[in-house]
């Protein structure tokens, strides 16, 4: 890899850490690449859980990244209409290699109304959002179309992080990192994705989360209807 290599996280309150510091462990393991953590201001972003980031950049002061990756987490209901984000990603979106998210970011590219025409992932809960914003769903870990990288949810942030390497770098690069990171996961159980999970595991998440998940379609079907505005 010839020039440093760009890559800028967008930070939000109730971001999922994991969407971001799993790829971030991925990135710092590359050579010449410098990561921003970009944020409306540089005060602490509370994620969901105790952990605080502190952004590096603000929006205004961001240069032009190579990379713009949007991270998901619950707080991503609550920024599907902030004006100065999505303006903040439909200007990085003109000048960068890629536009990539991890997990539920997917639907914050979506409202900036780029992903319409695109395949793309999320996590499993937040697929049926996707085509409201013009994308193809797809159910996979990675998801890449042309400039486009998308990770399902959460813990498939590492697996982005190296396809992404890949694609900078090549496979041999990124695989050095996995094998750096001993990234070969085993889970103790067969209950990571719906298909797996047994029924009764995945009635009472639904049943835990259906508030959430109705404040969020209500949402998306706001931010679409303004998407579709800009590209019309």
């Amino acid at each position: 890899m010839g020039d440093v290599v760009r890559i800028g996280f967008v930070l939000f309150p109730g971001v999922t850490q994991l969407d971001l510091t799993g790829p971030l462990q991925v990135f710092s393991a590359v050579p010449r690449v410098e990561v921003h953590l970009v944020a409306a201001n540089l005060g602490p972003v509370p994620t969901d859980t105790v952990l605080a980031l502190l952004p590096t950049v603000t929006f205004d002061a961001c240069p032009q990244l190579d990379v713009i990756c949007v991270p998901g987490g619950q707080g991503v209901n609550l920024v599907l209409e902030d004006a100065e984000l999505l303006t903040f990603l439909r200007r990085q979106a003109e000048g960068a290699r890629y536009v990539t998210s991890v997990c539920t970011g997917a639907l914050l590219l979506g409202a900036a109304g780029l992903l319409d025409g695109y395949r793309a992932t999320t996590h499993w809960s937040a697929l049926e959002f996707l085509e409201q914003f013009g994308a193809t769903p797809v159910r996979s870990r990675v998801c890449v179309d042309r400039d486009h990288i998308t990770g399902g949810g959460v813990t498939a942030g590492i697996d982005f992080g190296l396809q992404l390497v890949a694609e900078l770098c090549g496979r041999t690069v990124a695989e050095g990192v996995q094998l750096h990171l001993e990234y070969g996961p085993q889970p103790p159980f067969e209950a990571g994705s719906p298909d797996t999970a047994p029924p009764e595991v995945l009635q009472a998440h639904r049943a835990r989360t259906a508030a959430a998940q109705a404040d969020r379609a209500a949402r998306v079907r706001r931010a679409a209807t303004h998407a579709r505005d800009l590209r019309e």
